[in-house]
Formats: C-alpha cells, structure tokens, sequence
C-alpha cells in the first residue's frame, strides 16, 4: 500500500481539499481562521504549505467568522460551505453561538478548534478548562450539543474515519448540519503514514430521498377532499431547489402557497399564488387563508411557532396538517400525516397523482388587495412635522423602490426581521433571513458570506443599532477583501423591537431603549464615524428621499457602504394589520394594572392554542 507522510494537521488539509462537488468545485470553498496556540504551528503550518489549494481568509472574531461560513452555504443552498479553526479556549468558543445557529438552521460548516494536549504533559497548558471530576473534558466539549456530529481528533489516524464522518454530515440533506473537529494541538504536530488513496478526490452528491409511496397516496386522498388547502412554503423549498416545482403545483391545483421566514421568496413575490407570509408576522390575506384551510401542507418547514401563531393558527378542530420534510423529525411533527422525503420529488409525484384536480376556493382579489396596501404603508410620508422619525416600513419601501431582480434582502434579529417578512416583496431569491436562531450580530458578516456566494447580487442588509453594535468588526474583513454590499443602519437608540414587546406584555419601559436605561449619560454614538474608521463609505440619510438616493449611489462601489438612518423605535410593522397572536408568558401576578390586563388577554388567548396532537 503506497502511504504518504504527513502530520495530522497536513492531511487534514490535503483531504478536504480533495473533497468536490458534482459540478467540480471544492466543497470546503475555504477556511477562515485566527490563529493562536492550539492551531498556528499545526494547522496554520499546513494552511500556508496549501496556498491557493485551500484558502485562508482572516477575520475578526471567530463567532463572526463562522457566521460568514454559514450565510455563504444558506446563500448556496447547502451546495457548498466553509470551514472555520480557532486556538483553544476562548477563540474556540466563540464559535458555541455560530455552531448554535447553523445547527438550528440545518447549515453546513466545518468547525476546528484547537484543543488540549493530547498526550497531557503540559497539564494545566494556557486556556485550559480544567474539569475537577472529568480528565477527559475540554472547553471544547461545550460544542457537543450544537453540532450534528462532534469528534475529538487525538491520534494522526483518528482523521481516517472522522473526517469521511464530517463530510457525510455536511451533504445529508437529512441531518446537514455543523460539523466539529476539536483538533489536539499536539496531535495537529505528530507525523502519521496515510493511504494514498486517502486523498484522491472526491465527489460528494447530495441526494433526494424519496417518500413512501402510501404516504403520498395518503396525501393525494386529503387533497382531494379537501376544500380549501393552503401550501406552506418552508426553507427546505430552497433547499431542495424546488422553487420552480412548488409554482407550478400551485398554479396546476389552484392551491394558494403562503411563505415561512425560511422559505419566503421561494415564489416571487408577484407570483400570482404568492399569498405572503404567515403567523405573527404575517399578513392579512395569508393568515385569513390559513385560518380558513381545511387542510394545511407544510412543505421543507420546521412549524416553528412564529408562523404557526404558536399552534394557535394551523390546528383548528377538524383541521388536517400535512408535513412534507426530508427530516422525519419535522415531518411527524403535532401529529402531521407525514411525507419523509425530498421537496422537489415529493411534489413531483403527489402532482401526477392528483392529475387535472384543482382548487379555487381562494379569494385572488385579496393578495393584490393587501400588497396594494403594504405599497401605501411603505411610502414615503409626506408634510411630517419637524423632528419626524421614519417608520421602519419607510425604509423598507425605499430600499424596495431602489432595488431590482438582483436585489436580496437580508437581516437576523431586532424590528426588522418581522417587518420585512411582514413587508418586503422580493423577487425569486431575494431575502435571506436568519432568523431559525435569530443572532444579532450576523447581519454584517452573513451580507458578505452572501456576497461571496453570490457576487452577482445586490446585497442590502437590514441591521438595528443594537445589533450592529453586538458584532460589526468584520465590515474591516470586506473592506480588505473588497467584498461590497450596503448596509442599511436603521438607529432607534436601543432595542426597540423588544421595547413594544416589552409594553405590549403590559411592562413598563425599562433597559431597552437607551432613554430607559440606568446610565450616567445618554450615549451619542456616531455610526458613520465608526463604520468610516473601518474603511466603509459612510453617511447619514437625512430622510428617506436621502436614503434611496444614497442607496442607489452605493451599487457601483467596490467597497461596503454603511448608511446610517434615524428611526422611530415605538411603532412596528403590524400596526399596518395582518399579524396573528404569538406564545409570550405574562406574569401571572403583577402590581402594575397593564400587567393584570395584559394577563387576562393572555389567558384568553391559550384557550385557542391546540397543542395535542
């Protein structure tokens, strides 16, 4: 057997560099890393021997670092990914919050952090977490239950199965998800003969799991006794790359399809069959067609309680739910009739099946009805007194009026999460949520992980104050690395999404906006000088006039552009209608009457939520 030697951190570098995808890309695009002890004289010795066959990017901080990786293979669609390494201790976990969010989101990435010695010599070595009770503990150990698969790589030949294992997780379109290598750091040093043929290239396929063919004779018949269905269009739409498929069935059966965070702008927008999105932050015409459905089918979504109105809105008595999902886990969800397969293959046959069948029992007039009015509430707002803060839905809609085909929205967390889903019509591909774990601070680092993944586009990110001040440092990354794209900094002043929330659970105002805040001095925080500093172009919009015309001036820079806008923090997107009630325990006993009264709607509100299956 012909054999090569190599110490552990070269040939874990050599292989995933060899490791394809079926149109004969790497999958591993690359690596971003920070080096310190634990990973710069193994892996970081290998990376420079690698060069160009496997690249490596620096960044800033390594939880940002990793939420780059995860945007580029959401904006992939799982396709391809990156991979992430980091010293021992903290800069290893750093990356716990990353691994959270891509496990929650069912995304790609490889992560490597540095570990412990091995061979325990240097016990207590620099950063280590010592377990009083546990010798075989590291910091590391926190990945375990934000990873799909974690291994801790300690002998050379651990990586002859470990690293076959990472990569089978990463293209299962049934368990994707993150992948951890705690890599010893002695062990990344120690020379090992491995098989030639360990390193020959390969190509990963990821496949399209069929679904039982009773279970979709199982759907068919509720299809065709159903009255009025509605379609519920997740992520795993996306992912499975089945957005043309789920159009065409919809169109074909004249079943209406209304949208999840994950799977909004699957259809267009202006699709006719587009109904918008559904739950607490979904629209009028959505929600009424839910409320009405005799039938719900689910379609690559994880019913999370926000599209669901926390089981409130899609388990009506007498209702049927139907889940369509690659993840068993998913499709059996709250007793669903369940279709454990592929979108895209799943729709293809439940379609022949039903043959000419179709619907019409949905109100057409309705869609155009409610975008007419989501047109109106997003216009710019004329003769404003002095002093007028825009709404959040006025820097949407001016943002829409400047974007085209190419456009994607983007953001994670805070106000605008719920007002876009609520309000932005995107185009076929263009929105990018996160919002399975909701992360501030992944709005800036996941617009330049889209951008890589998508140079083509035009990348407009949606980021609160509160957010952009969590986690901003890799706007240095894509101004090094010339990666444009445009943020817009809607600046309310604190956390004013959590603020309503706050006030509308009957609390009183209190350590959200910064006004309420136990603080000396109001900060003054100067947005456009801070993004300046970091090498972006920087401006403050004085209205929204300003704001679409600056918008438009940052579509041919090379560079990102950070424009900075002042906005009214008390109002939200809903007040616009539409909307639905979400799960949010208010205090049984308070000494505050908004809090007596908030709790008897609240009581109210549980006798409508059906969560027996």
């Amino acid at each position: 057997m012909s054999t090569i030697r190599l110490t552990a951190a070269q040939a874990m570098v050599r292989y995933i560099s060899a490791q394809m995808t079926e149109d004969g890309e790497r999958f591993i695009d690359g690596i971003w890393a920070i080096f310190g002890h634990g990973n710069v004289a193994g892996l970081g010795e290998a990376l420079e021997r690698a060069g160009n066959a496997l690249p490596t990017w620096r960044g800033q901080n390594e939880q940002t670092m990793a939420h780059t990786a995860i945007a580029y293979a959401k904006a992939k669609k799982r396709t391809r990914a990156m991979a992430v390494t980091s010293s021992i201790g903290p800069g290893a976990t750093n990356m716990v919050t990353a691994a959270a969010l891509a496990h929650v989101n069912r995304l790609p990435v490889l992560l490597i952090p540095g570990d412990v010695f091995a061979n325990r010599a240097p016990d207590p070595v620099l950063q280590q977490v010592e377990d009083f009770d546990d010798g075989t503990v590291s910091a590391n150990d926190c990945f375990r239950p934000v990873s799909r698969y974690f291994d801790r790589i300690s002998r050379p030949e651990h990586l002859l199965t470990a690293l076959p294992r990472a990569f089978r997780v990463m293209t299962d379109p049934v368990n994707c998800g993150p992948v951890t290598l705690a890599f010893c750091q002695d062990t990344q040093a120690e020379a090992f003969d491995y098989p030639a043929s360990f390193f020959e290239p390969k190509v990963w396929r990821i496949r399209r799991p069929e679904p039982d063919s009773r279970d979709i004779a199982d759907v068919v018949a509720l299809i065709k006794s159903a009255k009025n269905p509605v379609l519920v269009c997740g992520g795993g739409v996306i992912y499975s790359q089945a957005e043309e498929t789920l159009g065409a069935f919809a169109t074909r059966h004249g079943i209406p399809v209304i949208e999840t965070q994950a799977g909004k702008s699957a259809l267009a927008q202006s699709h006719p069959m587009n109904f918008g999105t559904a739950g607490v932050d979904g629209s009028a015409c959505a929600n009424e067609i839910a409320e009405s459905a005799d039938l719900v089918i689910g379609i690559g979504t994880r019913f999370q309680d926000f599209t669901t109105g926390s089981w409130a809105l899609f388990k009506e008595p007498g209702r049927k739910l139907v889940s369509i999902n690659v993840q068993g886990y998913d499709a059996l969800k709250h007793g669903a009739v369940g279709v454990i397969g592929d979108a895209k293959v799943s729709l293809e046959k439940i379609s022949a099946a039903l043959g000419s069948e179709t619907k019409s029992a949905f109100n057409p007039q309705s869609r155009l009805d409610w975008l007419a009015k989501v047109d109106a509430h997003c216009s710019a707002r004329t003769d404003v007194p002095e002093g007028y803060l825009p709404l959040d839905a006025e820097v949407i809609g001016a943002v829409q009026r400047t974007c085209s085909e190419k456009t994607i929205a983007m953001c994670a967390a805070g106000t605008m999460p719920g007002a876009l889903k609520l309000l932005w019509q995107a185009p076929q591909g263009g929105y990018h949520m996160e919002y399975g774990y909701s992360c501030m601070g992944y709005e800036i680092a996941g617009a330049m992980g889209i951008k890589l993944a998508q140079p083509e586009r035009d990348v407009v990110c949606f980021v609160g104050d509160g957010s952009y001040m969590m986690a901003n440092s890799e706007l240095a990354t894509a101004v090094m690395r010339r990666v444009p794209f445009t943020v817009v900094l809607t600046d309310n002043r604190g956390y004013g999404c959590i603020n309503r929330l706050q006030m509308g659970t009957g609390g009183n105002q209190f350590n959200n906006l910064y006004q309420n805040c136990n603080v000396e001095a109001q900060p003054a925080i100067d947005f456009v000088a801070h993004a300046a500093a970091m090498g972006a172009h920087a401006v403050k919009a004085k209205d929204i006039s300003d704001l679409e015309a600056q918008i438009l001036a940052a579509k041919d820079r090379a560079i990102p552009t950070v424009i900075v806008i002042d906005t009214d923090p008390m109002h939200g997107p809903g007040e616009n209608g539409g909307g639905h009630w979400w799960d949010v325990a208010v205090p049984e006993v308070s000494e505050r009457t908004e809090v007596n009264k908030a709790r008897e709607g609240y009581v109210d509100a549980l006798k409508h939520q059906n969560l027996v299956d």
